[in-house]
């Protein structure tokens, strides 16, 4: 059998179905995953305590029976959770304090894609998950000797639904009293988030008007990803046609969560993180928000401001966990629309955000595109993604050009100016350079982009 390292990615794994990824690597993937859990638990593999989901792309299904005939040859105890969103996943393998977990999901990548997301609970942190990278597991897989299987030693699989469980878990971080009776478009796009959406809102004030809330693995009505080019226009029309106050958009497996204002304007992450963070620091004051160094530099001077400790961390919803517990966060968000909660075992939770953003805009009274405005204290401008021959030759040029202005290396290279920055770095799984840039104004920024883009060319 022929591992294609491509698919084993930075955070998870991710290929096409079944040309990359099928049954037979779904195997190898689970022993690997065996493996890891084992060694980092302490623990013999037939001891093991693992929590299965799927979401509905239609590789989800074989590939995850796959996994599950795997971990029952090897002993393991299995809890099948079923169809559900990254969410659920998350708080069950939280909440139930199982070993670990592996989700059949591709995220939000298009629909001839399969893949898996893998979790192990801290052994050194109560009510923390952690998250096992891809690229991990294929260093592991290819080198690794599993034991023998026991014909003897047969794994138990049961079966749970944990919705209702984890929808008492999202109301208990919002007071339902301070809610407003709003009009509200939620935009699932056929993924995995129409049955929490609906449980949420029998209970809130508010109407609903749904879109795409049927399932619908080849996501026919509009892009998997919201950040895709006119991925949120059917929903922002559906605001304006119906005069409703807000909308919402999730990604198909519903980790991440998108505000758009009334006048169907989508709001980046790292202001709608800020929108959250005034309410949670006026209730944990002091406490850590942490965000990625692509955030508009609004989001570190507004919390500070609001008496926040304001923590810098490189990208990737990883490295935002660490930085959150390491350093004392309650919460962290990025461009990408990840929200994660320190009281939600440091995982990303997209429902949770939407009742915290219903709760926030409640509680201020404007219209949601005037408390944005008040965040919006510079032009930051949408990543640029270019390809390139040699990334190390265009990240040099970027050196030389601003070697006296260069801020750190933390995550590729960030120059910082008085009056505006930009970030510069490397996709971990293509040959682009992903550049963002900051600046006073939109005139100013176009300036800036150009300059940067002519230093690279």
């Amino acid at each position: 059998m022929k591992l294609e390292k491509s698919i084993f990615k930075s955070y998870d794994i991710r290929g096409i179905y079944p040309t990359d990824l099928n049954e037979e690597v779904a195997s190898s993937i689970a022993q690997g995953f065996l493996k890891t859990l084992s060694e980092g638990l302490n623990k013999p593999i037939k001891d093991l305590n693992i929590v299965i989901g799927l979401d509905n792309r239609q590789s989800s299904e074989p590939l995850i029976e796959k996994v599950r005939d795997t971990f029952l040859e090897y002993g393991v105890s299995v809890c099948n959770i079923g169809l559900v969103s990254i969410n659920d996943f998350y708080f069950a393998c939280g909440n139930y304090n199982y070993d670990g977990g592996m989700m059949a999901t591709a995220s939000h990548n298009p629909p001839e894609y399969g893949g898996f997301k893998m979790v192990i609970n801290d052994l050194e942190v109560d009510n923390k998950i952690s998250f096992i990278p891809g690229i991990d597991l294929y260093k592991k897989i290819i080198k690794m000797e599993l034991p023998l299987k026991d014909e003897k030693v047969k794994g138990v699989l049961i079966k749970k639904d944990v919705l209702d469980d984890h929808f008492k878990h999202i109301m208990s971080f919002i007071n339902l009293s301070k809610i407003k009776p709003f009009k509200v478009v939620v935009d699932v796009g056929g993924g995995m988030m129409g049955e929490m959406v609906n449980r949420i809102f029998e209970k809130l004030p508010c109407e609903l008007i749904p879109m795409f809330f049927e399932y619908d693995n080849k996501f026919s009505n509009r892009a998997p990803n919201p950040l895709d080019d006119k991925a949120s226009d059917k929903c922002g029309q559906m605001i304006l046609e119906k005069k409703a106050d807000l909308g919402i958009m999730f990604d198909v497996d519903g980790d991440r969560m998108f505000l758009l204002d009334e006048k169907g304007q989508l709001i980046t992450g790292d202001l709608t993180l800020l929108l959250m963070s005034k309410v949670l620091l006026q209730e944990n004051p002091g406490s850590g928000i942490v965000y990625n160094l692509i955030c508009s530099h609004a989001v570190s001077e507004l919390v500070t401001a609001w008496g926040g400790k304001a923590i810098r961390s490189e990208v990737g919803y990883r490295n935002l966990a660490k930085h959150m517990y390491e350093e004392g966060g309650i919460m962290s968000g990025e461009v990408s629309g990840h929200f994660a909660f320190k009281d939600n075992f440091y995982a990303d939770n997209g429902p949770l955000a939407l009742v915290l953003s219903l709760q926030t805009v409640s509680q201020d009274g404007r219209e949601l595109s005037e408390i944005i405005k008040e965040y919006r204290l510079y032009a930051r401008g949408s990543e640029i993604n270019i390809k390139v021959d040699s990334i190390s030759d265009k990240l040099d040029l970027i050196r030389e050009e601003y070697k006296d202005n260069i801020l750190d290396e933390i995550d590729g290279i960030t120059v910082e100016f008085d009056t505006w920055w930009f970030n510069i770095r490397a996709s971990n799984t293509e040959p682009l350079l992903r550049i963002t840039v900051e600046a006073e104004n939109d005139t100013k920024l176009k300036q800036r982009q150009d300059e940067v883009m002519k230093v690279i060319n």
